[in-house]
Formats: structure tokens, sequence, C-alpha cells
């Protein structure tokens, strides 16, 4: 409950939340540490009415990091959140899917997303 406290301290997101989620939705969300990524978890979990099995599940096959929204600046990804919340508003770059992220293929070379030496 200590950890819950500091990681939500906001009573109205709180409130907003727990009328929408389970414990066992809030168990799964303070395993993750990055405050931005838990929120857009949240959110999600909270607009798209997701069962603990469907959260654990895009949390594990990292629906976060495969969006378009994780490659934004902090500011950015924290005010889509916010639309989200405040006006059930998804953005586009929530909801689709990076087309560029192969890192997983473990591919070198001309293929691999880090940048080119020389360009």
């Amino acid at each position: 409950m200590v950890r819950f406290a500091e990681i939500f301290p906001d009573e109205q997101i709180v409130n907003a939340l727990c009328s929408q989620l389970s414990w066992t939705h809030f168990r799964e969300l303070l395993s993750i540490e990055e405050p931005l990524k838990r929120e857009f978890y949240a959110e999600m979990c909270r607009a798209e009415r997701w069962s603990t099995r469907t959260l654990q599940h895009k949390i594990g096959h990292l629906l976060y990091e495969h969006t378009a929204v994780a490659k934004k600046p902090e500011e950015l990804i924290a005010d889509d959140i916010a639309a989200l919340r405040d006006e059930d508003r998804l953005t586009p770059d929530m909801v689709f899917r990076d087309p560029y992220f192969l890192d997983f293929l473990g591919l070198t070379g001309p293929t691999s997303s880090e940048p080119k030496h020389g360009s």
C-alpha cells in the first residue's frame, strides 16, 4: 500500500482509476518503473476496459515500446496521456505501432535501426 501511495500520489487520478480497475490491475501497474509508461498502461487499461490478463499480455509484449508515442519527447507523451485521461481521446500515436521497430530481429549492418556512420 505504501508503494501504491508513492506511485499514485494524485488522489483525483486514483479515484478515477479505482472505479474501473481492480487491485490486480494495480499490482501489475506497480511493477512498471517508468512513470509515463505506467500511466500509459493505466489509462489504456481504463479506456479500453482491459482485463488483468489483457494488461499482462500488453505489458509482456511491449505495447508501449512498440507504439509511436514512445518515440516522442516526454512532455508530448504526457500531453497524449492527459488527453486520454481527461477527454477519453486516443491519439493516433497511442494506437499505431511504430513500423520500424525491428530491434527484436537482432540485425546488424545496413538493415539495423542504428544510425549509419557518415550519414
